[in-house]
């Protein structure tokens, strides 16, 4: 059964808090800690049943102190172990103090280890809360175990990740797996951390949900049990245009099999109709590819206006394929201002990139109703102080985009995350590496459209659709291209 703590996502500096709340209310700091060290010990006993020594790697804060606790538990069980220590020992403070004060074994200097066939290395040097670059004899040291090809356990997070943003400062271990506490953070699910920290332990070392609850953000695992509720119910009543009828824009003759993937994937998503707008000049190329889509000419404003007379045409996809800025520019325009629900992918979203601010005005006011699908070089288009700031981590990028534009952002990539203009925020981790091929995002931008008009608000629509899209990956297989992906889109998820 889901628990919501199943898909929080907690900062080290919310960790923090959470930590020093958790003392405040009774609980042992030093018990936590102690659950924690036996976790990690546990895991790699049960991981490494052919170790034949555990060197354990300590580092000078709590990390260090899990590490203390996880060699004493190690010890106990009959492994061999090896403990080297950064820094001096007594510098140590609190809870890392008492813990090295408890396990009254041999420790020696890290600068003293030396890499042996048959280690396993538990990396308990630096947790999920460095923000700075490592010194050089640590990187020195990651980079001789990565020589010898030596696995890694890691405490928390793989020393050299940051926690916050999931890069590297300075370099990292890459571990064969990660054991971590309570909740992921978000530098076990942000590239590169996510690739780093290898196969995920989260061990509930006993803080009450409460705690973790009150002191958390907006930020969660993008997974069915967050937006199912939000699915349009389906009833005998059901008919067509109760499902929604969805508008794709066409590019030229040239250019229309972007539209038409996103076409075809927003029929299998759910649209009760599907209609792509075309060109004059690409009607023919379109028709012969088409039969359960209809197809309706469309070449100026005046058309588009015309159009919008038709109450039920509530939600448009307007990027893949379509080329031409100004006349993008126009259509959007007009949308906007017709209180119509837009998708913009792609060439759409280029289309603003002389001035961003007029594409934001347009849909200033009210909840949400643009969703944005850029990749980071769109991104970088729109919101060019963003990307270029790169103390930002994605999903603070992605938080602040949301919130200027007053749109639903799915910021995509393996990692992607979709934010609200409210600051929820979802980090989506089920699409598959093969998902990364042309035409994908044609496919993602079809899938959020359908799901808008059936009626879903704009962040369940998108990260419903950002989910759907990677089950869809999985299902179609390594291999893939975009055409096998509409076929391939699960149904609604019901458990």
């Amino acid at each position: 059964m889901h628990k919501e703590i199943d898909t929080l996502i907690i900062t080290p500096a919310e960790m923090g808090r959470i930590d020093r709340m958790a003392a405040a209310s009774g609980l042992s700091s030093y018990g936590l800690m102690e659950r924690a060290g036996q976790a990690v010990a546990a895991a790699a006993l049960r991981r490494f049943p052919g170790a034949l020594r555990f060197a354990v790697l300590c580092g000078p804060g709590n990390n260090g102190g899990d590490g203390f606790v996880a060699a004493r538990a190690l010890r106990a069980a009959g492994a061999v172990i090896a403990v080297h220590v950064l820094g001096d020992i007594a510098t140590l403070k609190g809870d890392a103090a008492a813990a090295f004060l408890h396990f009254t074994g041999t420790v020696a200097p890290l600068a003293d280890y030396e890499p042996q066939p048959g280690d396993v290395v538990v990396d308990a040097l630096f947790g999920a809360g460095l923000a700075r670059d490592l010194p050089a004899d640590v990187i020195r040291l990651i980079e001789a175990v990565r020589r010898n090809a030596l696995p890694v356990l890691a405490v928390d997070l793989p020393s050299g990740v940051d926690g916050r943003t999931g890069q590297v400062r300075g370099a990292a271990f890459e571990a064969e797996a990660t054991v971590t506490f309570m909740c992921r953070k978000p530098g076990h699910l942000l590239l590169p951390g996510r690739t780093l920290a290898g196969e995920m332990e989260v061990f509930d070392i006993g803080i009450p949900g409460r705690i973790l609850a009150g002191h958390a953000g907006h930020m969660r695992v993008n997974m069915p049990a967050i937006w199912r509720l939000a699915s349009p119910a389906q009833t005998g009543a059901t008919h067509k245009y109760v499902r929604g009828h969805l508008a794709v824009f066409s590019g030229p003759a040239t250019a229309t099999g972007a539209a038409r993937l996103s076409a075809m994937a927003g029929l299998r998503a759910g649209a009760g109709l599907v209609t792509i707008l075309s060109p004059g000049d690409a009607l023919s190329a379109n028709a012969a590819h088409l039969t359960g889509i209809m197809l309706k000419p469309l070449d100026d404003d005046d058309d588009l206006k015309s159009l919008l007379e038709d109450e039920r045409l509530k939600t448009f996809v307007l990027g893949p394929g379509f080329g031409g800025a100004d006349k993008a520019r126009g259509y959007v325009r007009r949308l906007a201002e017709g209180g119509r629900r837009l998708v913009l992918d792609a060439d759409g979203i280029s289309a603003f990139r002389d001035d961003p601010s007029a594409l934001f005005e347009l849909f200033a006011e009210g909840g949400p109703r643009l969703v944005l699908t850029p990749h980071d070089g769109e991104f970088a288009r729109l919101f060019p102080d963003l990307a270029g700031d790169k103390t930002l981590s994605k999903i603070e990028r992605a938080q602040k985009a949301a919130a200027r534009s007053n749109a639903v952002m799915i910021l995509k990539g393996a990692d992607t995350v979709i934010a609200a203009p409210d600051g929820r925020v979802l980090v989506n981790e089920n699409a598959p590496p093969w998902l990364a091929t042309a035409g994908s995002g044609d496919v993602l931008a079809g899938i959020v459209g359908a799901h808008l008009t059936q009626g879903l608000p704009a962040f369940e629509a998108a990260a419903s659709a950002v989910w759907r899209h990677g089950q869809a990956g999985r299902i179609a297989g390594e291999g893939l291209t975009a055409e096998d992906l509409p076929g391939a889109i699960p149904p609604w998820p019901t458990a």
